[in-house]
């Protein structure tokens, strides 16, 4: 569900432009899609978590919004960042 502090500065480092980034869309989306797999795992096995399944449908839809801005702005970096995510598009 939730990521913790560590694992987010891990995913800071690996998906940073430069180094004080830490809000780039690549960043962004990096985060979302470690917490959507969470979600995804935590919804597999409760299946009437209505509430959560909103959230995570939430978080998928401004990961998809953030993607299309990146494909939009930097075609090469929305290419490098869906492949090393293992994201289809």
């Amino acid at each position: 569900m939730t990521i913790t502090a560590e694992r987010r500065s891990e995913l800071i480092a690996d998906y940073r432009r430069e180094e004080k980034d830490t809000g780039s869309p690549q960043v962004q989306v990096a985060i979302l899609t470690d917490r959507i797999k969470g979600l995804t795992e935590h919804l597999k096995s409760h299946k009437h978590d209505y509430a959560s399944r909103r959230g995570l449908l939430q978080m998928v839809s401004r990961r998809t919004r953030l993607l299309r801005y990146l494909a939009r702005t930097d075609a090469p970096a929305y290419r490098e960042l869906i492949g090393r995510l293992g994201l289809r598009r």
